[in-house]
């Protein structure tokens, strides 16, 4: 089931107080992103972030899955905890670089 507007609006609800959020449809889903850094996919109204060194600390007890096919396996984040959400997506605000814009041809 494709994620609703309001599920995404939610998800940027609760990550407010960390930077400028915003998300973009894409895949037919969406990406989230703080500052300008790709911080989280949304898929089938379910969160995931990437599964990286240095938030496993912080994801040791989460449950993981794959965004959608062809995907890696991603941490599913349980964004209804808007205290820990927001503590994870600060973390990876951090680590994950803005993308570099691609040249046109």
């Amino acid at each position: 089931m494709a994620t609703t507007k309001e599920f995404i609006e939610y998800v940027c609800e609760q990550l407010s107080g960390i930077g400028e959020i915003r998300y973009r449809k894409m895949f037919g889903e969406y990406m989230v992103y703080v500052d300008d850094r790709p911080v989280a996919v949304v898929c089938d109204s379910i969160v995931y972030v990437k599964e990286i060194e240095e938030i496993a600390d912080l994801m040791s007890g989460a449950s993981t899955g794959f965004p959608y096919k062809g995907a890696r396996e991603h941490y599913i984040l349980d964004i209804d905890n808007r205290e820990f959400s927001v503590k994870v997506i600060a973390e990876l605000k951090m680590i994950i670089p803005v993308p570099k814009k691609r040249k046109s041809k």
